[in-house]
């Protein structure tokens, strides 16, 4: 009988200490999914959009601390985000800064990629500096591409971006194309990094902006949003 008091009592204290686990989880979930860096620690932040992000209320990112806004424009050599212009007219009038991102495809020409940017972005004082979103990485191209290659060419659509804007690009970096290129090393241009809640060092050197979270949860949009801070 004691005995099966005893483990009738452990796996009491057992349930008690999962239940308290689950609470724990999902309260750093709701915090996560809500939370934004502290604006005395970073004062610009604003956010990343694109057409994955759906309908966007312009006004309510101004309302939560929106200062700028980077706005998905397009990728590799032909495809080109369908809300750019639309997002570019109500963010600005809405008082925020804005930019352009290119999402930069190691299997297609630079100068193609470079001539779809160029298209799709105008050519404008006001806008932010340009980004290229290096994420894609070139194990998967039909024909290969080596390391080499890859920075070449890499640079040429860096040259030919800033000829058209008259800015130096900034590197949006995943970790995954930093741990196979070491680009941050080899470019020398500010870079965008991201990680979740916390400062992201995988550069090996500063970072200017950071995603500090992915998915944040709000009023703002029908969909979450890429929170964004910028290095004070």
């Amino acid at each position: 009988m004691a005995k099966k008091r005893s483990s009738r009592t452990q796996l009491r204290w057992l349930g008690a200490l999962l239940l308290l686990a689950l609470i724990a989880g999902l309260a750093g979930w709701w915090h996560l999914r809500h939370w934004q860096p502290e604006r005395r620690a970073y004062p610009v932040q604003g956010v990343e959009i694109g057409a994955v992000d759906g309908e966007v209320d312009w006004r309510a990112i101004k309302a939560i601390g929106g200062d700028f806004a980077y706005l998905d424009a397009s990728a590799s050599a032909f495809a080109r985000d369908p809300t750019f212009a639309r997002n570019l007219e109500e963010a600005r009038a809405a008082k925020l800064q804005v930019g352009a991102v290119h999402r930069y495809d190691p299997c297609q020409p630079a100068e193609r990629q470079a001539a779809n940017f160029v298209t799709v972005v105008p050519r404008d004082a006001t806008l932010l500096p340009p980004v290229v979103e290096l994420e894609l990485l070139a194990e998967n191209c039909p024909v290969k591409v080596g390391d080499a290659k890859v920075e070449s060419e890499l640079m040429t659509f860096v040259n030919e971006v800033e000829t058209h804007t008259g800015k130096a690009v900034m590197l949006k970096l995943s970790a995954s194309f930093e741990k196979r290129y070491h680009i941050a090393l080899t470019i020398d241009r500010n870079l965008w990094l991201a990680r979740d809640r916390y400062q992201p060092d995988y550069a090996g050197r500063p970072w200017t902006l950071w995603t500090a979270n992915s998915a944040l949860e709000n009023e703002a949009g029908s969909g979450d949003l890429r929170w964004v801070v910028v290095q004070p």
